[in-house]
């Protein structure tokens, strides 16, 4: 489970040094994808297998699945860390995230998504608006 919020500096060529507590379980590979929130996403390998997997399920022909993956997989490319812990950003995802200089690295349960600290910040005032609808809906759902 990755939890916390983590600010790293891009480097000129577009590396960004994961944050050291989230680095355990990553070493098998990681995934880096567009985000639904325009963030970025960053899956250790079995999050990603599972994903995939689940995805399978839905039938080919569907036109949901065709435009979750072309957005997701289409956008998605497979990261290491180098020996300093950093992994390379591709421009076109920074381009898409807006993330330029600094990240913010945000664990997420079984994913670790990237911000931009300007698009983190209005998230988070907009997720603060709505907590509380938030909050009684996953009651009644019984979370």
């Amino acid at each position: 489970m990755f939890l916390g919020e983590y600010r790293h500096a891009l480097d000129e060529k577009g590396r960004v040094t994961v944050p050291a507590r989230l680095r355990e379980g990553l070493a098998a590979g990681l995934f880096l994808t567009r985000g639904h929130d325009t963030n970025l996403l960053l899956y250790p390998q079995g999050a990603w297998q599972a994903l995939a997997e689940r995805l399978e399920l839905a039938p080919s022909a569907s036109r949901e699945r065709r435009i979750f993956t072309r957005w997701f997989f289409g956008g998605a490319c497979e990261v290491c860390l180098d020996k300093l812990g950093r992994i390379l950003v591709p421009a076109y995802l920074r381009e898409y995230a807006e993330i330029d200089g600094e990240a913010i690295f945000v664990g997420a349960d079984d994913v670790i998504e990237l911000w931009s600290p300007q698009r983190w910040h209005q998230e988070l005032v907009h997720n603060r608006e709505m907590l509380g609808d938030v909050l009684d809906d996953l009651a009644r759902k019984g979370v």
